[in-house]
């Protein structure tokens, strides 16, 4: 198995106190091996978008440990955060998160300004196949094109790991395909660990591994020996 990218112990995120207290996890115990797709499948509220969220940085755990490689991120203090996220996490949503008022080309130079080492946005974007509308703006682009350039954002500052949180939700099916192929081409040529969340057991058909959640809890780590191309998920 490769060197892990992420590891956890007991992993705990409590929200509220006393009776109306909410375990969103109960003490995770998990590793994630570097430049593998793996699926993080369960029902909203099963706690892995909170998982997600902490190992990206964007939150803080309870109680236990999460190690990004040998850096243990929940002794990092928010400035060392920041720097981790921007240096090493990509980060895809659900809703495109894009300025209606930039082009597909600024809305990805946005990140571009800020990285380390940075490709350029017309590169992100011909990898997401976007060369022919990098001048254009969110509100002339489909629901899918937008989605690639949100990803074309989040791939331009070649990161380590690349974060995805239910990015097909709001899709319909053939462009939701689109939108994997294009996150396992960035896995294949980047060579990115890719982090998917989702609800959609189809999904998980693409996947390296899955990680299946419930109440908080991991329940099952499943290794796909044969995975599928997205143009093959039923969907």
């Amino acid at each position: 198995m490769p060197e892990p990218a992420f590891t956890t112990h007991r992993l705990t995120k409590v929200y509220g106190e006393g009776r109306s207290a909410v375990h969103a996890l109960r003490g995770v115990d998990l590793e994630i091996p570097g430049g593998e797709i793996v699926v993080l499948l369960g029902p909203s509220g099963s706690g892995k978008s909170t998982l997600l969220n902490i190992i990206g940085g964007l939150d803080r755990a309870t109680d236990g440990s999460a190690h990004f490689r040998d850096r243990n991120l929940s002794q990092m203090t928010d400035s060392q955060l920041t720097r981790y996220r921007r240096d090493h996490v990509g980060f895809v949503f659900q809703f495109y998160n894009l300025m209606p008022s930039l082009t597909a080309h600024e809305n990805v130079e946005l990140v571009t300004e800020i990285a380390r080492d940075p490709m350029d946005p017309e590169e992100a974007l011909a990898l997401v196949g976007l060369r022919e509308r990098v001048d254009h703006f969110p509100a002339q682009l489909s629901g899918g094109e937008q989605q690639r350039v949100a990803i074309a954002r989040a791939i331009a500052k070649q990161p380590d790991v690349l974060f995805c949180d239910e990015p097909t939700g709001a899709l319909d099916s053939q462009t939701g395909r689109a939108v994997l192929e294009v996150i396992r081409d960035v896995n294949e040529t980047l060579g990115s660990t890719v982090l998917m969340v989702t609800h959609a057991a189809n999904t998980a058909q693409m996947a390296d591994r899955v990680i299946h959640f419930a109440d908080g809890a991991l329940r099952e780590v499943v290794v796909n020996d044969t995975k599928l191309s997205p143009a093959e998920i039923d969907w």
